[in-house]
Parts: structure tokens; C-alpha cells; sequence
């Protein structure tokens, strides 16, 4: 879909460049040959990026940039993390632990990137007044990690609600960064406890990176669940040399 509203949009470009290149020659007539080129290299340089853009690891992925907006550089993130809305102040936060593994669905994969976040307790991605870039869209409850020498994340933060008025189940997003290849999305952590995700949106789940269901277990003081992720698993155009 992103890819098709692509070439629209350029194909509407090239021919509004053409239509003023019919007009330039139509007055100079010793430029008949300038249609002919201009066309050629417009075809060109328009198409070329389109087919690029299909060849990144994951797809087309709205909003993964904001994996770079990372207070903390990369190199010095922990591999937990602490969102801003946790808190045991009359509330039992929940934690999410896993160890992220290669391609081969065996090996622990260190120094990979996790940028999570989510709505709040009332199902809305709410903003700091000071927010800027993607924290205006994303909301302020959200979170980096780097998995250890292990392949291990973990990172606590309350429990999140739908969006008011709709069908779709409570989730957390989430984004990835290894080291060698380009950002992209995996399935989203959801609740398999939550009467929302119905054996019909259960059937449709993608599982990019494995299956982000979670049960969670009540111990206490909070909840804890466990969600190990696939490097590569179901992720459109993974290179084969990861």
C-alpha cells in the first residue's frame, strides 16, 4: 500500500514536468529532441527509490524512525529499561522479560536495539508538553534497551488500554535495530487474557519475530510475563547472511 501511493504521487509529478516540457517545446522548436531525454532520466530517477524502499528488511515501516530518538546512545543502554508511567504506588506494574535469539532460532543476539512504547491507562498516547518528534505521536510512555551478552531484555512499565471506542486489542508496540541491518517492526506484545483479541484477530497476527501474546502471571506486587523474540522470523526481505 505505501509503495502504490508512492507512485502515484510521482507518477502526478512526472506528468505535470512533461506537460510544462510539451510547452517549452511547442516555443523552441530546436529542442524536439528534450522530451525524449527528460522522460527517459524522470523514469529513472522516479522508479529507481520505489523498488529500493521494498528491499529493506521488514518493509515500508511508519514511525520506526523513532527508534533513533534514543536519549541515551546506543552503546550505553542497558539491557532493562524503565518507562516513565511504572510505578508500585498503588498499582502493580508489569514487567516483560526474553532473550532475543539470531535467525537461527538458537543463538543469543547481543546488541540489539528494543524501542517499545504505548498507551496510557485510559487508552491514549499521551504527550509530555515539551514533546517533540515522534514522542508527539507516540506519547511519552515509551522506552530503549539493548539486550546483553545473553540476548536478554527486560523492561517494567503498567499494564495499557485499548483505545477508547475500539475493537482492537491492548498492545504494545515495538521496534528492533540489529547491528548490521536497518530498523524494523515485529509483532506487537499483546494480552491472551484480553476478551479483545478474539480467536479471529488471533488468526490474523503475522508473528513477525515469533508470537507476541502474553500470559501474564500474578506474583505479587506485579505481573511479569515472558515473550522471547526471532531475529528474521516472518520479516519480509530478511537477508539470508544474518
Amino acid at each position: 500500500m505505501y509503495t502504490h501511493r508512492l507512485i502515484q504521487h510521482r507518477t502526478r509529478i512526472f506528468r505535470i514536468i512533461m506537460i510544462y516540457t510539451d510547452k517549452i517545446i511547442t516555443n523552441h522548436k530546436h529542442l524536439k529532441n528534450l522530451r525524449s531525454i527528460l522522460s527517459y532520466l524522470l523514469l529513472l530517477l522516479l522508479t529507481l527509490p520505489v523498488f529500493g524502499q521494498d528491499k529493506k528488511a521488514g518493509g515500508p515501516c511508519e514511525g520506526c524512525e523513532a527508534i533513533y530518538e534514543s536519549p541515551v546512545p546506543f552503546d550505553k543502554l542497558d539491557m532493562l529499561a524503565k518507562l516513565p508511567d511504572a510505578t508500585w504506588n498503588g498499582k502493580k506494574p508489569l514487567a516483560i522479560n526474553g532473550i532475543v535469539y539470531k535467525a537461527d532460532g538458537k543463538t543469543p543476539a547481543p546488541g540489539v536495539i528494543l524501542y517499545v512504547y504505548h498507551t496510557d491507562e485510559t487508552g491514549h498516547y499521551t504527550a509530555k508538553e515539551s514533546a517533540k518528534g515522534w514522542e508527539k505521536r507516540h506519547g511519552s510512555i515509551r522506552g530503549w534497551m539493548r539486550t546483553n551478552a545473553k540476548g536478554e531484555y527486560k523492561f517494567v512499565t503498567l499494564r495499557p488500554a485499548p483505545y477508547p471506542g475500539h475493537t482492537d486489542p491492548a498492545h504494545i508496540h515495538i521496534t528492533i535495530k540489529e547491528p548490521t541491518l536497518n530498523e524494523y517492526y515485529i509483532d506487537e506484545y499483546l494480552f491472551d487474557d484480553d476478551p479483545l483479541l478474539t480467536a479471529d484477530k488471533r488468526a490474523k497476527l503475522e508473528n513477525r519475530g515469533g508470537s507476541g501474546i502474553l500470559k501474564l502471571k500474578d506474583v505479587g506486587t506485579m505481573y511479569k510475563a515472558e515473550r522471547n523474540i526471532y531475529l528474521g522470523k516472518n520479516i519480509p526481505n530478511y537477508p539470508s547472511n544474518q
